[in-house]
C-alpha cells in the first residue's frame, strides 16, 4: 500500500485509489463537480486542482491522478488557491445570474463553491451564451443554459441506468449535452439525474416553483412502494409531502431511488380517505367512527369466528397486521392472509421466501436465473445492482419467462414452465454454466407463483437450487423478489390461514357460497372486488381504490409517510417508517383503529400505545426487535405441494407488473404517474415539449 503526504500528514492509503481520494482519508475536501464516487472519471470541470510532488510545475486534476508511492499532496497552497479561483470565473463566464428563481438555489454545488473557492470578482463582460432547452420527458425539466458540462448525467444514463439516450454534440463554446434525438428519457431511474446535477440544469419538472429547501422538515424513512425499502428521505411542509430523496445505504439502494419512490408523492394528497363510511341505502354515506364501530360490532356478534376473515394489502405495516391477527384470534377465526393476489408461498421456511443472496451481494455472484420475473419493472434498484454485477464482468444471466428487456443481456430460456424440469436434467450450455459457477443464485418472482401451479413452479425451482448447489456453506442464492413491503413482514408473522383457515383463494370461494360473512380487507385494492359475492366488507385504508368503492363501512388509515411503523424488505430486513406529516382529518394509524374496533366488539386486544403493541409483537417475532439488519435464515425442506394444487401446466408464464408507474393505490392516484404512463409507457405525445 503506497504511502503518501498530504498537507505535512503522512497516511497510507490502498492500491489503485486517486489522489482526491487520497486527500479525502486525509481528511481534506477537494471541490469538485464532474467527480462522482459511483460514476467513472471524465476530468472535465478541473475543480479539483491540487498541487503533487514530484511531478509538473503546475496544478492536476485529482480525481485522474493515481496516489503512488512518496507523493507529497499539497491542497492548499497559492498556486491551488489562484487556480480554483480561475476554474470558478471560467465556469461563471456563461452561467445565467439566475439564481433567486431556480430550483437548485440553496442545494446547488456551483453556488456553495464559488462561495467558498471563488475569488468574487468576474473580468468578463461579453454576452453570455444561451443554449436552447432540451424535452427530456415529464420529469426532468431543463434549463441548459445552466450546464457546466460535468458529463454527469450522460455518465450515469450510460453506467447505472443502462439507457443510452443522452450524450454531448459539438465543440467549444457549441458543446451541449441533451438527448441525440428529442425524445424522453425511458428509465426507471431517470429522477436521479436530477440529484446528480451539480446545478440547476437538470430540475424536478413536478416540483418546480413549490417550495425552497430551508421551508421543509426533512424526515429520514423507507420507501413502500416496492419491497426493497429503499432509504429516503421525505421533504415536507405544514401538512403536505412535497418531494422524496434518496438517502445513502450502501447494502440496500446504495444513493439512488426509482422515480415511482420519487415522484409518486403528489398522490398522497389526492382521493384521500378522512372520515369513516358506512353503506346506507346502497350508497356510502359519512359517519362518525362510533356509527361506523356499531355497524361492524352489530354484524360480527351476529356472526360465528368461522365466518370472518381478514386480507392484508401490499403496503400494511405489520402493527397493523399484528393486531389484526390478534383480534381474528380472539374471535375464532383462522381466516387470513398477506399474499393478496395468491401467490403460493410456502410459510413455513423462511430462507424460502427471502432473498437470502441479499442485495449487496448480489456483486459476489456469478451466475442468475431468472423465473417469471421483471426486475427492470418489479424493483429498479434490484435491477441496477444486477446491471453493476454484469459490467464488473464474469456474469451470466438466463430468464426464463416472457422476453425481457432489461439494461442488461439475458439469455431467454422460453416461456414454458416445463422448461424448469428439462433444466434440472443438466443438458445444455445454460445448464452447464450453471453447473460451474462458483456463486450461482436464482430469482423468483411473485407472478410465477400467483398461478394456479405457484406450488409446483416452486418446488421446481427448489429441485433446481438442489441440483445446482445453488445452496452450500457460506453461500445461499435461492431468492425469492416480492413485488409488495407488506408481504414479507406478514410472513414472518404468520398472516397466513391457520389450521383449517382459508386464503384469498378460499375466502373468495366461501363469499360466492355465502359461506364468509364479513370480511376485513387491509388496504386490499388489486383483487376484482366483483368476485367477492355478498359478503359484508370493511375496508381500512388511506386512499379511495378499489376496495373502498366495494366496501360496506370504510375506517380512514393512514399512508406510509404518516405513521411510526415497521417494513421487512424483500431481503428480510427489518425496517422502519418515520412520521412526517399527520393523517388527514379524521384518519388515525391502522393499529389504533383495529384497536378501537377491538373495544367495540368486546374483545379488548392488551395494548393502548405503539410501545406495548411492539413489546407483544417483539415476543412473538423476535428478530423484529433488531432493525436494518439481515437475519440469515436456516435452509431446510419445504413444504409439501398441496393436497389438490395442481402440476406444473403448458400455460406461459405473464408479466406481473404492466404498468411500473401504476402498482398501488398512491401510484395510482398521482397526476405524474400517469403523465408517465401516458408519456412513457404508452408512448402519447404530450401536450408540450417544451422544457420549461
Amino acid at each position: 500500500m503506497p504511502k503518501v503526504t498530504v498537507d505535512g500528514v503522512e497516511i497510507e492509503v490502498e492500491a489503485g485509489l486517486t489522489v482526491l481520494q487520497a486527500c479525502e482519508q486525509a481528511g481534506k475536501e477537494i471541490p469538485r463537480f464532474c467527480y462522482h464516487e459511483r460514476l467513472s472519471i471524465a476530468g472535465n470541470c478541473r475543480m479539483c486542482l491540487v498541487e503533487v510532488k514530484p511531478g509538473p510545475p503546475k496544478p492536476q486534476a485529482s480525481c485522474a491522478l493515481p496516489a503512488a508511492e512518496g507523493q507529497t499532496i499539497l491542497t492548499n497552497t497559492p498556486m491551488v488557491k489562484k487556480a480554483r479561483e480561475g476554474m470558478v470565473e471560467f465556469l461563471l463566464i456563461n452561467h445565467p445570474l439566475d439564481c433567486p428563481i431556480c430550483d437548485q438555489g440553496g442545494e446547488c454545488d456551483l453556488q456553495d463553491q464559488a462561495y467558498q473557492y471563488g475569488s468574487g470578482l468576474s473580468r468578463y463582460f461579453e454576452h453570455k451564451r444561451a443554449v436552447e432547452d432540451k424535452y427530456m420527458g415529464p420529469l426532468i425539466k431543463t434549463f441548459m443554459t445552466r450546464c457546466i458540462q460535468c458529463t454527469r448525467c450522460i455518465r450515469f444514463a450510460e453506467e447505472v441506468a443502462g439507457t443510452e439516450v443522452l450524450g454531448v454534440t459539438g465543440r467549444g463554446e457549441t458543446m451541449e449535452v441533451g438527448t441525440y434525438v428529442e425524445q424522453a428519457i425511458t428509465s426507471e431511474m431517470s429522477g436521479n439525474l436530477i440529484d446528480l446535477c451539480p446545478v440547476g440544469a437538470l430540475t424536478s419538472k413536478p416540483y418546480a416553483f413549490v417550495s425552497r429547501p430551508w421551508e421543509l422538515s426533512k424526515t429520514e424513512s423507507i420507501d413502500v412502494m416496492d419491497a426493497v425499502g429503499s432509504n429516503i428521505r421525505i421533504d415536507s411542509r405544514g401538512g403536505s409531502v412535497l418531494r422524496i430523496l434518496p438517502r445513502v445505504n450502501e447494502e440496500i439502494n446504495e444513493e439512488w431511488i426509482s422515480d415511482k419512490t420519487r415522484f409518486a408523492c403528489d398522490g398522497l394528497r389526492v382521493q384521500r380517505l378522512d372520515r369513516p363510511y358506512v353503506r346506507r341505502d346502497g350508497k356510502l354515506q359519512e359517519a362518525t367512527w362510533d356509527e361506523a364501530f356499531a355497524v361492524i360490532a352489530d354484524k360480527i356478534t351476529k356472526t360465528s369466528g368461522e365466518r370472518i376473515g381478514a386480507i392484508a394489502g401490499d403496503m400494511t405495516c405489520t402493527e397493523s397486521m399484528f393486531a389484526m391477527k390478534n383480534l381474528l384470534t380472539n374471535l375464532g377465526s383462522q381466516n387470513m392472509d398477506c399474499r393478496q393476489v395468491g401467490e403460493q408461498i410456502d410459510s413455513s421456511l423462511r430462507a424460502g421466501y427471502i432473498f437470502n443472496t441479499t442485495i449487496s451481494g448480489i456483486e459476489e455472484a456469478d451466475f442468475c436465473l431468472l423465473i417469471n420475473t421483471n426486475p427492470r419493472h418489479e424493483a429498479p434498484i434490484i435491477n441496477a445492482r444486477l446491471r453493476k454485477r454484469y459490467l464488473q464482468g464474469g456474469f451470466t444471466v438466463a430468464a426464463i419467462g416472457p422476453e425481457l428487456d432489461l439494461t442488461f443481456p439475458v439469455m431467454s430460456l422460453g416461456n414454458d414452465p416445463k422448461v424448469l424440469e428439462s433444466l434440472a436434467s443438466g443438458k445444455g450450455d445454460i445448464a452447464k454454466r450453471f453447473k460451474a459457477a462458483m456463486n450461482p443464485m436464482i430469482i423468483i418472482g411473485s407472478g410465477a407463483l400467483a398461478r394456479v401451479d405457484g406450488a409446483a413452479v416452486l418446488h421446481a425451482a427448489r429441485v433446481l437450487a438442489d441440483t445446482y448447489n445453488v445452496v452450500r456453506e457460506g453461500w445461499n442464492g435461492w431468492n425469492m423478489l416480492h413485488s409488495a413491503a407488506a408481504r414479507v413482514g406478514g410472513l414472518d408473522l404468520g398472516f397466513v390461514p391457520g389450521k383449517d383457515g382459508m386464503d384469498v383463494g378460499g375466502m373468495i370461494e366461501a363469499t360466492q357460497k355465502n359461506a364468509l360473512d364479513v370480511l376485513f380487507l387491509m388496504g386490499v385494492d388489486e383483487i376484482d372486488m366483483s368476485l367477492w359475492g355478498n359478503a359484508f366488507m370493511v375496508y381500512i385504508g388511506h386512499h379511495g381504490d378499489a376496495g373502498a368503492h366495494r366496501a360496506d363501512v370504510i375506517l380512514p388509515g393512514a399512508a406510509y409517510t404518516e405513521k411510526d411503523t415497521i417494513y421487512v424488505n424483500t431481503e428480510g430486513r427489518v425496517q422502519h417508517t418515520k412520521q412526517a406529516v399527520f393523517p388527514p382529518n379524521m384518519a388515525r394509524e391502522d393499529w389504533k383503529i383495529i384497536r378501537a374496533l377491538s373495544a367495540a366488539i368486546g374483545h379488548v386486544l392488551p395494548y393502548n400505545t405503539l410501545d406495548e403493541l411492539r413489546a407483544v409483537m417483539f415476543k412473538a417475532v423476535p428478530h423484529f426487535a433488531v432493525p436494518d439488519v439481515v437475519h440469515a435464515a436456516n435452509w431446510g425442506a419445504f413444504g409439501a405441494i398441496p393436497r389438490g394444487a395442481s402440476g406444473l401446466t403448458a400455460e406461459p408464464f405473464e408479466a406481473y407488473v404492466r404498468n411500473f408507474y401504476m402498482t398501488d393505490p398512491i401510484s395510482r392516484a398521482s397526476k405524474t404517474m400517469a403523465e408517465c404512463t401516458a408519456v412513457l409507457r404508452d408512448g402519447r405525445k404530450p401536450a408540450t415539449t417544451e422544457a420549461a
